[in-house]
């Protein structure tokens, strides 16, 4: 529902915003060809429909974006209370409401893998490094949702070709961990990795087709 809300928000404000735009452009169509002798109402139709068909394209626009956004690369279309994003290993990044944490799940849908023994809830610092995943948790998120808590009480190394977690009750436990399996540890607030890998060609190709469209 939450990115229902907002396209309805955009939609209000962008029709409202057409509307003064068509009355602008209609005033200063009708003052530029007061003396043209022909074609002038055809130009004051154009000028004032024009508003109107731009917040109809970005509106298509949008549905095409987000439609192949989600399907085709499983990723959020930027509006709502809901992120996600694919990491390179097989898994994924899920947020709702709030992305000072979020969840780690293997695949690209977080309903049908929160009961996972390799799902991992309450993550609120990651790195990817090649197949492994390091992170630290807070066993306790649900009840700091919403405050930007940083509190962390676990840490965990999540090997992605097997799906074997390993669990850990301090850093220093998970640098050790890392440096037996080559890993130089860089954790990372979640928010951060989700941005690193949220944006890709298709969203740059489709901003520009946008642009000079």
């Amino acid at each position: 529902m939450g990115i229902v809300v907002v396209l309805l928000f955009y939609a209000v404000a962008l029709t409202i915003a057409a509307a003064v735009s068509s009355v602008l452009l209609v005033t200063g169509t009708a003052v530029l060809t007061r003396k043209l002798p022909m074609g002038r109402k055809r130009l004051i139709s154009t000028a004032t429909l024009f508003p109107f068909a731009c917040v109809a394209f970005a509106g298509c626009w949008f549905v095409a974006y987000a439609s192949i956004n989600s399907t085709v690369f499983h990723r959020d279309p930027g509006l709502g209370d809901g992120w996600q994003t694919p990491l390179p290993n097989g898994y994924s990044i899920g947020f709702i409401d709030t992305t000072d944490q979020g969840t780690v799940f293997r695949g690209d849908d977080l309903s049908a893998v929160l009961t996972r023994p390799d799902t991992l809830s309450g993550v609120r610092q990651l790195q990817v490094a090649d197949h492994y995943l390091l992170g630290a948790t807070d066993s306790g998120y649900f009840d700091r949702l919403g405050k930007e808590s940083t509190f962390v009480d676990g840490y965990f190394l999540l090997d992605s070709e097997s799906g074997a977690v390993s669990k850990m009750k301090s850093l220093d436990e998970l640098r050790l961990q890392a440096n037996a399996h080559h890993v130089a540890l860089r954790l990372l607030p979640i928010a951060d990795v989700y941005s690193h890998y949220q944006l890709t060609w298709f969203d740059y190709s489709a901003l520009l087709g946008r642009i000079y469209i």
